[in-house]
C-alpha cells in the first residue's frame, strides 16, 4: 500500500472535516475540489464538489470509490491536496514529474468538535431548527422549526433542489428582475422554496409564475402566497402547452411534469430562450408505447425493462435535442420523491457554442436521428422544435 493509499485510509471516515484537492494542471478543466463526509440513509459518503468556472459539480461516493478518486485526480487534473481531520493536518504535493511528497502534522483540539450529524445538520440551505413559515404550513416544519418524522424525505427534497439552484446562479442576471416559471407546480414546495430562497435569503429581484391545471391547488397556493406577502410570486391555472402569458423568460423549472408535458414545457424553454432549465421528467409513456427493435426484443418483451429503457431513452434523447438547441446539458441524480423511481434531473445551461458545435450539416445521418431510428421512436419534443413549428 502507497502512503497516500495509506492517508486517504486513515482520513476517509466520520472524523474528517475535509478535503480540498488543488492546484490544477490546466484551469479550465477544473479549479478545486472539495470533499466532506455526509451521512445519507445512516450510511456514510463523500461528496465531492468540484469547482469548473462557475459552476460547481456535487457527487456522492463510498469510501473506496473516493480513494481512487482523489488518486486519479491527483494523478491528473491537479498537483496539490490538503486534508484535515479531527486530530490531524496533511498535505500531500504532486511534482511534475509524478513524484509524492506528504506532509503531516498532530492537530490540537482546543476545543470541542461538532459530530458529523451536527455538520450536515449545518449544510442544509434550509436548516433544520430554524423556523420556516411556509414549511409549516406545509406540513414539513413543526412551529418549533423541527422537521416532521414523516416529511423528512420532502425537507431534503427541497434542499438538494436549492442546491441545483444555487449552481446556477452565475447564470442569473443581476441588473434586472429575473423571470421564472415553474410548469407544473402542484403544491409548490419546492416553487415556494426556490422564491424563499432567491427573493429573501439571496436578495435577487425576481418574478416567479407557478402553473397548474388543479383548480384547488391554485387557491390553496395563492393563499399562503398571500399570507406570507410573497408579491412577486403569482399562480395561475391552466395548461403547459397553450399558455402564452410571456415572450421571454430566464429560468423555467417543470418538476414531475407527466408525459409529453415534459416536451411542451422544455420546448417553451428553448423558444423564450430561458439561460436556465431544470426538469425532472415523469411518466414517459410516449416512447414506451413506441419503441421497438428486433434486436432488443429479447429485452423488451418484458414490461418493466421496456419502461425502464424508454424512459432512459426518452431523457437522453431530450437532453441532446437541447444540446443542439444552445444549452449544456448534464443528466443528473435527484432526490426521490414519495418513493417513485422518477429522479433523474436535467440540468440546462444556455450557451451557443454548443449549439454551433452539436449540429451536424447533413441531420439525417447524424447521432441523434441514427439513435432515434434504431429505438423507432418520434419524440414530441423534436417535432416542437422543428424550425417554423406553428405551435412555438
Amino acid at each position: 500500500m502507497s502512503d497516500l493509499n495509506k492517508l486517504l485510509e486513515e482520513c476517509l471516515n466520520e472524523e474528517l472535516l475535509q478535503i480540498i484537492i488543488s492546484n490544477p494542471r490546466d484551469k479550465e478543466q477544473g479549479l478545486k475540489v472539495k470533499i466532506r463526509p455526509v451521512m445519507i440513509k445512516e450510511k456514510l459518503y463523500f461528496q465531492a464538489s468540484e469547482y469548473v468556472g462557475t459552476k460547481i459539480y456535487h457527487l456522492n461516493y463510498e469510501k473506496d470509490r473516493m480513494a481512487e478518486k482523489i488518486e486519479e485526480m491527483l494523478g491528473g487534473k491537479y498537483r496539490q491536496l490538503q486534508a484535515e481531520t479531527q486530530h490531524s493536518l496533511a498535505t500531500v504535493l504532486v511534482s511534475k514529474k509524478g513524484k509524492v511528497t506528504i506532509s503531516r502534522k498532530r492537530r490540537e483540539v482546543t476545543k470541542v468538535i461538532t459530530s458529523l450529524s451536527h455538520n450536515r445538520k449545518k449544510e442544509y440551505i434550509l436548516e433544520e431548527g430554524r423556523r420556516v413559515g411556509f414549511l409549516v404550513d406545509l406540513g414539513v416544519m413543526t412551529e418549533e422549526g423541527k422537521i416532521v418524522k414523516a416529511r423528512y424525505d420532502k425537507f431534503r427534497q427541497i434542499n438538494r433542489f436549492l442546491e441545483f439552484v444555487e449552481d446556477i446562479l452565475p447564470q442569473l442576471p443581476k441588473d434586472r428582475q429575473v423571470r421564472i416559471i415553474d410548469f407544473g407546480c402542484g403544491k409548490s414546495y419546492l416553487t415556494f422554496a426556490m422564491y424563499y430562497y432567491l427573493k429573501e435569503l439571496k436578495g435577487y429581484d425576481i418574478r416567479v409564475t407557478g402553473l397548474d391545471l388543479k383548480e384547488d391547488v391554485i387557491s390553496h397556493c395563492s393563499g399562503l402566497r398571500d399570507k406570507y406577502m410573497f408579491d412577486d410570486l403569482e399562480f395561475l391555472q391552466g395548461d403547459i402547452a397553450s399558455y402564452e402569458g410571456t415572450d421571454s423568460v430566464d429560468m423555467v423549472v417543470t418538476l414531475h411534469a407527466c408525459d409529453t408535458a415534459t416536451d411542451y414545457a422544455l420546448a417553451k424553454a428553448v423558444k423564450w430562450g430561458a439561460q436556465v432549465i431544470l426538469s425532472v421528467p415523469c411518466c414517459q409513456h410516449e416512447l414506451n408505447g413506441q419503441i421497438g427493435n428486433e434486436l432488443l426484443e429479447p429485452v423488451l418483451k418484458y414490461g418493466i425493462l421496456k419502461e425502464r429503457i424508454a424512459a432512459l431513452v426518452t431523457d437522453g434523447l431530450r437532453g441532446e435535442l437541447l444540446e443542439r438547441n444552445g444549452y449544456q446539458v448534464q443528466l443528473l441524480e435527484f432526490i426521490d420523491m414519495e418513493h417513485t423511481p422518477k429522479n433523474i434531473l436535467i440540468r440546462a445551461v444556455k450557451d451557443d457554442k454548443t449549439a454551433q458545435n452539436g449540429k451536424s450539416e447533413a441531420p439525417e445521418l447524424d447521432s441523434y436521428a441514427a439513435c432515434r431510428d434504431f429505438f423507432g421512436v418520434s419524440p414530441t419534443l423534436e417535432k416542437l422544435l422543428e424550425p417554423g413549428n406553428g405551435g412555438l
